[in-house]
């Protein structure tokens, strides 16, 4: 069995589908806490498979992360679970706290203590995976080179801070522990089952409801696109491949302003479900006020994961924002799912107009 966190958002559960495709593939235990972003209908596929144990519960708890890994001796750990939407940490900024840092030291903590009384065999083949962004390598000017492994870290949101506090960590703990960590930082993520307060989707299903595009600022604030199949597929590598210790910067190779990307979903958009009236969905397009300490730019150079590992991704984004967008416009109950008069609410309250 290996112990996925957070496999009930966004990128663990692609995650936990994508293992569990391969029947050759180990079990599966998905400990998720299950807030606002987190779905148990992404992972209906997979609910009969008697390789798969949901487990709703936080890495934060000690004795229940404790007793997960007496219980079900994991072979290895991949950490998903975080508190990850700018905006929220802005608001919000304790829960990210919580999470991300105070959650990420007890998975930490427990694993560590877990992984020292293995037998030799099983300690050498253990692995503890951590998930994290490039956003905790701060902002990029337009000529500036994309953000490699060595850059210093320079974040400048409450989640990015917290994400660079837990990277940290998990350094930490290889360096004083010798404990067998690998950690991958990844750019923008997109596909399907993506929560609808992140760009794509939000865009996507606005303009399918004929409501406004909401883009902060000027719209060029650029980043780097990965599609979330591939982002898994690289994961995978690592976790196989992966030499202990190593931080590997996963990227799409895609770097678009936001004002394009929202451009583009229109078009297709425009093609695939034609509005009635023959207008096109970019004129819902509208500009609201830019959030606080908005970094400009992100890139990543992905270089080192493809000469170590081999690994580089299949998706061009005109390819996988296609994928995306189809996959909204043919599952129109898993959205119906997870838009709650709650997310409606925050939404409202977030996207003023200016």
């Amino acid at each position: 069995m290996i112990l996925v966190t957070g496999g009930a958002g966004f990128i663990g559960g692609n995650f936990v589908l994508d293992w569990l495709g391969n029947p050759k593939n180990d079990g599966v235990i998905n400990l998720d806490a299950l807030t606002y972003a987190g779905n148990l209908s992404t992972l209906k596929e997979v609910e009969q498979d008697p390789r798969y144990q949901f487990i709703q519960g936080d890495i934060a708890e000690r004795h229940q992360v404790q007793d997960i890994f007496q219980k079900y001796q994991p072979t290895a750990v991949i950490n998903f679970a975080a508190e990850s939407h700018v905006d929220r940490s802005i608001t919000g900024p304790g829960a990210f706290i919580q999470t991300n840092i105070v959650g990420t030291f007890n998975l930490l903590d427990c694993a560590k203590s877990y992984w020292s009384q293995l037998d030799p065999d099983k300690k050498s083949a253990f692995r503890f995976l951590h998930v994290s962004t490039d956003e905790v390598y701060g902002t990029l000017g337009p000529k500036d080179p994309p953000f490699k492994e060595t850059n210093p870290y320079e974040p400048n949101s409450p989640y990015s801070a917290s994400k660079a506090a837990s990277d940290h960590l998990v350094r930490a703990w290889f360096h004083t522990y010798d404990f067998p960590v690998l950690t991958t930082n990844c750019s923008n993520n997109y596909g399907p089952y993506h929560f609808p307060e992140k760009l794509i989707p939000l865009c996507i299903l606005n303009a399918l409801n004929g409501k406004s595009l909401p883009i902060y600022g000027d719209g060029q604030q650029v980043r780097d696109w990965l599609f979330v199949k591939d982002h898994c597929a690289a994961i995978r590598t690592v976790l196989e491949k992966g030499k202990l210790g190593e931080t590997y910067n996963i990227g799409g190779w895609n770097e678009k302003a936001n004002i394009d990307v929202v451009k583009q979903i229109c078009a297709i958009l425009d093609e695939l479900r034609p509005k009635e009236d023959g207008h096109s969905y970019a004129e819902q397009i509208t500009f609201v006020t830019d959030r606080p300490g908005h970094d400009r730019r992100y890139a990543i150079d992905a270089s080192k994961i493809e000469r170590d590992l081999g690994w580089r991704p299949i998706e061009t984004f005109e390819s996988g924002i296609k994928k995306t967008v189809q996959w909204y416009l043919e599952n129109p109950e898993w959205v119906e799912g997870v838009t709650s008069g709650k997310y409606r609410e925050w939404i409202a309250n977030q996207y003023q107009q200016s």
